[in-house]
């Protein structure tokens, strides 16, 4: 997909990575919505502020009206509340399947007829290595993202006949908010996790993945699995 000239809107643009990816697509030449639950904290230049919370389907209905020229849709706001699958708080569960996987299904069905009418384009959904590595401790974050993925897949092959390229972005840890208790040696930078998204977008790649620990779980997949022992 060519960038320059595209009609971005980015979920999650007011900080961490959907702030990068907000910014360096209007470097690329694209006119570019930053979503946000309150949009006077996107302050990205050259980004038009658009409330939209991907909870709230009211919400988002009505960012679709008026973001009506999008051809590039950023699937990017998620949360990690740090809840386990058994022993963790059930709503705190509930909320991050609400907000990681209902939230991009909810705005992509939205989007979906936006950009075919506008003649075609693409979605980048912002996935984890997480989505295939499932640890115990963030069980509830891993399951969210594991259901991403498979939106993902299941949305690629409905809406590629409607001329729509959907695509999954995979990494692990970033520097943002997020992994703010992360050793800095174990996190990537987020202007180039953004790059590189970008970059996958134009090749219409279906899947990117932006660093070392998300190409090495992924290739993992095939490995048997072995069962614990004694």
């Amino acid at each position: 997909m060519e960038l320059n000239n595209a009609v971005a809107l980015v979920t999650g643009a007011n900080r961490g990575l959907g702030r990068h990816v907000a910014r360096q697509l209007v470097e690329r030449g694209a006119k570019v919505y930053g979503a946000a639950r309150h949009p006077e904290s996107v302050d990205v230049p050259g980004v038009v502020p658009l409330r939209l919370d991907v909870t709230d389907e009211t919400s988002v209905r009505e960012a679709a009206r008026t973001a009506s020229d999008v051809t590039l849709l950023i699937n990017n706001a998620g949360i990690s509340t740090g809840a386990t699958l058994i022993g963790g708080d059930v709503a705190e569960v509930r909320r991050e399947m609400e907000t990681n996987f209902f939230g991009p299904l909810t705005v992509t069905r939205a989007f979906a007829p936006v950009i075919e009418g506008n003649g075609g384009g693409a979605v980048l959904n912002v996935l984890s290595a997480l989505s295939w590595l499932h640890p115990a401790g963030l069980g509830s974050y891993a399951a969210s993202k594991a259901a991403a993925w498979a939106l993902t897949g299941a949305t690629r092959e409905e809406l590629a006949p409607r001329g729509i390229a959907v695509s999954a972005l995979h990494v692990g840890y970033m520097d943002t908010d997020m992994a703010a208790g992360v050793p800095a040696d174990q996190k990537v930078a987020a202007t180039d996790v953004a790059a590189q998204a970008l970059d996958g977008i134009a090749a219409g790649l279906p899947e990117i993945l932006a660093d070392d620990a998300s190409r090495y779980v992924k290739q993992s997949l095939s490995a048997a699995h072995q069962p614990a022992t004694d």
